[in-house]
């Protein structure tokens, strides 16, 4: 399937049924009095949150929304029958703005979250609402309100706790593959990645988080160079980002060095936000490294990139260090936690 993060949909809630006059009429009964009923409510259309779905590719095609406009009312004090809802099912992760005034109307993050779109009209008032003890026979009437109509804009940001950033061929869908049950397409070319993946990490029976990988970033990616720079958002919810190196480079002549420094100016240029958000390195294909070379090689990184937080050396491969990796993306995660509820 393919990964629409994007959407542009126009949504028409019904109008509301009219009312009616009407008076009774019947065999020995002079002067029955009112009798119109009043119109049906108009449909409205709400957006509901859907764990299942994880793509916004069926708006894509399916612009135009329209709900049904509620019955009129009859005499006999019939009513108007109410027009039924639409229920349109997103992804979780999915923000939904007016698409002219840019106001965002719904961010949708739970599972089930349900949100009004465009709420339907009401239905007018029947000649029965109009009786008083000074006007016996009334003759008004309303009619039904119109629906809600807006063009609305989707935007789907997926949500995870981790966020996986580094330079094409770096490692990042090796790394989800070993550490979640998560299938991304894997290979010795750049971009094998074309969409975001989600994997759920389990580290043991009861705690777990969820990693995103997204397309690699090269240069200039917050200028529109290459994919990565479509997917940046999906990492704007993310709590922790790992930033992940190939040490070893097909390229003799890739300076991983300056790919690094690279993939943070890219983050900065992008979002400041994103940027400031705690960041890991990781440095991967250690397998691919003398073993007498490897912790030289590693520092030699590390100095010469001037980083100051945390880092891991691992082996997405052969998942060496990648059990301490994520224990220790577990405990940072609950440690935040413990922030939060305190």
């Amino acid at each position: 399937m393919k990964f629409i993060d994007e959407a542009k949909i126009q949504v028409s809630a019904g109008k509301g049924g009219d009312g009616v006059a009407s008076f009774r009429r019947e065999r020995f009964i002079p002067k029955g009095g009112p009798n119109g009923g009043d119109g049906g409510n108009g449909g409205s259309i709400f957006a509901i949150a859907d764990r299942n779905i994880n793509t916004l590719i069926d708006y894509r095609f399916a612009r135009i929304h329209r709900a049904k406009n509620g019955g009129n009312g009859r005499g006999s004090d019939c009513y108007g029958k109410g027009s039924e809802d639409i229920l349109l099912r997103m992804p979780i992760g999915t923000i939904i703005s007016d698409l002219n005034s840019g106001e965002i109307i719904a961010d949708l993050k739970q599972h089930q979250q349900k949100a009004l779109l465009a709420k339907g009209g009401a239905g007018g008032l029947g000649n029965i609402h109009f009786k008083s003890s000074t006007n016996r026979s009334p003759r008004q009437f309303t009619y039904g309100e119109p629906g809600q109509e807006f063009d609305l804009k989707l935007e789907l940001k997926v949500l995870a706790d981790v966020g996986l950033l580094g330079m094409p061929n770096a490692g990042k869908s090796t790394l989800i593959r070993a550490v979640s049950s998560a299938r991304p397409k894997v290979a010795d070319y750049p971009f094998t990645t074309l969409h975001p993946n989600l994997g759920m990490v389990r580290v043991d029976h009861n705690r777990s988080f969820v990693m995103a990988d997204i397309p690699g970033l090269i240069e200039k990616s917050a200028e529109g160079a290459g994919l990565g720079h479509q997917f940046l958002k999906h990492l704007t919810r993310t709590r922790l980002l790992l930033h992940i190196v190939d040490l070893a480079p097909l390229d003799n002549h890739t300076d991983p060095v300056h790919d690094a420094n690279t993939i943070m100016m890219e983050l900065k240029k992008y979002d400041e936000l994103l940027y400031q958000k705690p960041r890991w390195l990781v440095l991967n294909k250690v397998d691919m490294l003398p073993n007498d070379k490897e912790k030289e090689v590693c520092m030699e990184f590390i100095r010469s990139l001037g980083w100051k937080d945390k880092s891991f050396i691992i082996s997405a491969l052969s998942g060496k260090g990648c059990k301490e990796l994520i224990y220790a993306i577990m405990k940072h995660l609950e440690q935040e936690n413990e922030i939060k509820i305190s």
